[in-house]
């Protein structure tokens, strides 16, 4: 067979009858009709029915065809026909047409699968036969054989699409892709570092990037003025469901620009890549500035899809008779409500008491709720006698309360409480309430984002990071008041509730940048030594840039509207941020570590975790491989101890004989008189290979306790 001339089975239609074509794929499911043999043969384009009848086909082929199974990989020779009416099958894309097989070749054969594979029903009018409810880690251990679904499949395409339409745009735009280094120097950016041991360098580490960050901002002191590139970026955090440790960002950046240019750009764009998932997204986005986002939604990435907007009522009750409101507003606190319209009869007063108020809204850290309910034109709740008439009546016209709806209302000392509690509060009711509406779409651009937030150590840190440009730059580096108070000229775009990316202006001043790195405490050495190639390159006129980066995998997710990004990523990770394909991360020989120094970091005598006088409680933390919290010590102290004391009472009362039982050491112990015999398993390291490693005299028992 000649497959320079092959077809792919997705691409036939009924133009194609009474062609003979060559195909090749997967056997996807088959039927046998005792003389007549139906499969579903598949390939990366799609599905096509093939059948092995005795009229076609040699004895040989009929006889060799009965022996195919599932995923076998075979190619075939036939003839394109138009099925028998009411036999064709809408289930496929090549349901009016199916191929007659003259030849056969089968190209591998396959094992009984972990899993299903196919989701394509062979009959007509038969429900599809769906993917089998598997287990993620299964699916990632057999990841090639999860691609070949035709869900996963379909993302991957997609995913290809969007990324070509990206380069398409930003090409036609004037900008140019740039492949920035992936080995580089460890700089501050918010998260920690992936670091990469040197081994001409011993000691010493590479990083991988958060983010290309610097190069780009250096190509555009370099003069290549628009730049782009989807990124590979690392970012060691800690896990949640939608995080991978490396990710896809689209990262941008161009010189001589404002904001202006950067909405107009990454609107146009964002309103293509959706449109190759059929979504027509509004233009132009709406904008809302950071301390209106949280003063309304208690959120920076706002969900927009419903309303359930914050109202502050703090003013309504400044006289207020109601004790617990009195002495909150005497703290310095604020009030916000919210009102869920005509829901009056699913949200009771049994549940807004018992499940809201006493559980609910605690568990998103507020101390207390109010509720009241609107009927027959009042407002009702087992508070309101507390309330004067004027203060109802403020609080009907303010939330423009009709009969059937209900008002939620936090009060705390801390705005902060306030506005989290209560934005928590908001997306629980909207999702449990369906306030959501479907397949809706809501992008806002979310704007003047605070420079920097304050640190625990009385210091600030910054927002965005340290290359983004402030509102102004006539202020006092180690004022913290004045740093607190300044805006950036920073942006993320947001679209239901999801940040798909964010980005700024940059600083193109020397004196500026030094400016907001003594702000963060760094000092003149501190900033040499991480940022002095940086800093020295504003020497030689730097232009005015700004740029932004899309998370790629979390739009592309959004665009597909799937449940998770690891359904758009060939290969992900998984939740604890491990391949279970690979096995990835894994040990090392020590032969790796020792030639690239790190045996002995720093000198030591030891390694870590093997010092006489460590604190007991982190030697069995490192050795268990299990973290200990502050809140676990006191308990695991007195466990030491009850052991160190038993131990002291059975040494007390052993005697001078030999215990019958003991601990074994690593090295054997023979009977007197014997020779020592060893396996060739135990030679070439297999017998142990699953046994757990040794680290100094203890055994390291992770891989068991896992």
């Amino acid at each position: 067979m000649q497959f320079s001339e092959r077809v792919f089975c997705g691409e036939l239609s009924s133009e194609d009858i009474g062609r003979r074509v060559l195909l090749a794929g997967w056997v996807d499911a088959f039927r046998d009709h005792g003389g007549l043999l139906f499969i579903h043969l598949r390939d990366r384009s799609g599905i096509v029915q093939i059948v092995f009848s005795p009229d076609t086909a040699t004895g040989d082929i009929c006889r060799q065809a009965a022996l195919l199974r599932s995923e076998y990989c075979i190619a075939v020779s036939g003839d394109v026909r138009k099925r028998l009416a009411g036999t064709e099958n809408p289930n496929i894309e090549t349901g009016p047409i199916e191929v007659f097989v003259t030849e056969l070749a089968v190209l591998a054969e396959s094992d009984a699968l972990p899993f299903s594979v196919s989701d394509k029903a062979m009959v007509a009018g038969a429900p599809s036969a769906g993917a089998d409810h598997v287990a993620e880690d299964l699916r990632l251990q057999y990841r090639y054989l999860d691609i070949r679904r035709p869900a996963m499949r379909d993302n991957l395409m997609a995913r290809h699409r969007i990324f070509r339409c990206v380069r398409e745009f930003l090409d036609s735009r004037g900008f140019v892709e740039i492949e920035t280094p992936v080995l580089t120097a460890s700089t501050p950016e918010g998260a920690r570092d992936y670091l990469v041991p040197s081994r001409i360098h011993p000691q010493n580490f590479y990083a991988l990037p958060q983010s290309p960050q610097l190069f780009k901002q250096l190509l555009m002191i370099g003069g290549m003025e628009r730049y782009f590139q989807l990124a590979r970026c690392f970012r060691d955090e800690d896990l949640r469901p939608n995080r991978q440790p490396e990710f896809t960002q689209l990262d941008i950046e161009a010189s001589f620009i404002d904001e202006e240019f950067l909405y107009e750009l990454i609107e146009e764009l964002t309103v293509r890549m959706f449109a190759i998932g059929g979504i027509d997204l509004p233009r132009p986005f709406a904008r809302m500035t950071y301390a209106e986002a949280m003063d309304t939604t208690g959120s920076d990435r706002p969900d927009l899809r419903f309303g359930l907007r914050f109202v502050d009522v703090t003013d309504v009750f400044s006289e207020t008779r109601y004790s617990i409101f009195r002495q909150i507003l005497q703290r310095g606190g604020c009030i916000k409500g919210i009102n869920i319209q005509g829901q009056s009869e699913k949200l009771s007063k049994n549940v807004l008491q018992n499940e809201y108020a006493r559980e609910i809204a605690p568990s998103f850290g507020a101390k207390g709720m109010t509720w009241m309910r609107a009927e027959g034109g009042k407002l009702e709740s087992n508070i309101v006698q507390f309330f004067s008439e004027q203060e109802l009546a403020e609080l009907k016209r303010r939330f423009a309360v009709t009969d059937g709806d209900v008002l939620i209302l936090i009060a705390d000392p801390s705005y902060a409480v306030v506005t989290s509690a209560l934005g928590q509060l908001r997306l629980h009711l909207a999702d449990r309430l369906g306030l959501i509406p479907e397949n809706s779409f809501y992008p806002v651009w979310i704007t003047e984002f605070p420079l920097f937030e304050p640190t625990d150590e009385g210091g600030v840190t910054s927002s965005h990071h340290p290359f983004t440009a402030p509102d102004r730059e006539d202020f006092d580096p180690k004022n913290l008041e004045e740093l607190l108070s300044l805006k950036s000229r920073a942006y993320d775009l947001v679209m239901n509730g999801e940040e798909l990316g964010g980005g700024s202006i940059r600083i193109n001043n020397r004196d500026l940048q030094r400016k907001i790195f003594a702000a963060l405490g760094l000092s003149e050495e501190e900033t040499r030594e991480k940022f002095g190639f940086f800093l020295r390159a504003f020497d030689f006129g730097a232009p005015p840039h700004g740029g932004l980066a899309l998370g790629m995998d979390r739009t592309v997710s959004m665009i597909l509207q799937t449940p998770s990004i690891r359904e758009v990523i060939a290969f992900p990770k998984n939740r604890s941020a491990a391949c279970p394909l690979t096995g990835a991360p894994s040990a090392v020989k020590r032969e790796q570590l020792a030639e690239l120094g790190l045996l002995n970091p720093g000198g030591q005598d030891v390694l870590p975790g093997t010092a006489e006088k460590e604190d007991p409680i982190d030697h069995l933390s490192w050795v268990s491989r299990i973290g200990i919290s502050a809140a676990e010590r006191p308990v695991m102290e007195e466990i030491l101890a009850g052991a160190e004391a038993l131990a002291r009472l059975a040494k007390e009362k052993a005697g001078s004989e030999e215990p019958i039982r003991t601990v074994a050491p690593v090295s054997n112990r023979m009977r007197p008189g014997t020779r020592e015999m060893r396996s060739k398993l135990a030679e070439s390291g297999k017998l142990l290979k699953s046994a757990p490693s040794v680290k100094g005299n203890y055994f390291k028992v992770a891989s068991i306790l896992e």
